[in-house]
């Protein structure tokens, strides 16, 4: 694992433009007064198999905002947050129970800016040991994995589109067996796939 931990710091050192969930929409105009909440999420990458796989989750069906929906683990920064990695290293405790000392981060993906006003840092990391999963009630209906080979290659990346806010909104999804992953999740993982290239 030596030569991944390599490549993913070498991609990563090589900053890029931020992404959006605006990226395939280029007729879309955004408000110039838009204010952006910073959040971050992990990329956890374990280690603990036969291939190295990347940690999502499902939400919830009964959240507010983007019930059912694949996700990383991850949040809001908060007040007592130091910055995006605390951010996503206290929202992976909480969400799937990820003790906080554990991933070994690597990088910093370059920021997504979601349609909901967050600005989203992806955190990368690794994990070299298993650890007890314990999704979050009431937030978190399931804890997976995917191969990090599946999402590394391009080719499996689809754009699709459906209808939103009265106009045809263009987005990437990734499937992966039963797991529809799109949105945000998806472009951040495609971007993820850019700088290991």
């Amino acid at each position: 694992m030596t030569d991944l931990r390599k490549n993913l710091q070498a991609g990563l050192a090589q900053q890029g433009m931020g992404s959006s969930d605006f990226d395939l929409n280029p007729d879309l105009a955004l408000p110039k007064d838009r204010r952006l909440r910073p959040a971050g999420v992990l990329v956890a990458i374990s280690l603990v198999e036969d291939a190295p796989r990347v940690i999502l989750t499902k939400r919830s069906s009964a959240l507010k905002h983007h019930p059912g929906q694949i996700a990383f683990p991850g949040g809001k920064v908060d007040e007592g947050d130091a910055d995006v990695t605390a951010a996503a290293l206290r929202e992976a405790w909480e969400e799937i129970g990820l003790p906080s000392e554990l991933p070994e981060v690597i990088g910093l993906l370059p920021n997504h800016e979601t349609v909901t006003n967050f600005q989203v840092t992806p955190v990368v990391a690794l994990l070299n040991e298993p650890f007890e999963i314990r999704p979050e009630a009431g937030e978190v209906a399931e804890v997976f994995s995917v191969p990090l080979a599946h999402v590394l290659d391009q080719k499996n990346y689809i754009v699709e589109s459906r209808s939103w806010r009265g106009t045809r909104r263009h987005y990437y999804t990734v499937p992966f067996g039963p797991y529809y992953i799109w949105g945000a999740t998806a472009r951040m993982l495609r971007n993820l796939a850019g700088v290991m290239q």
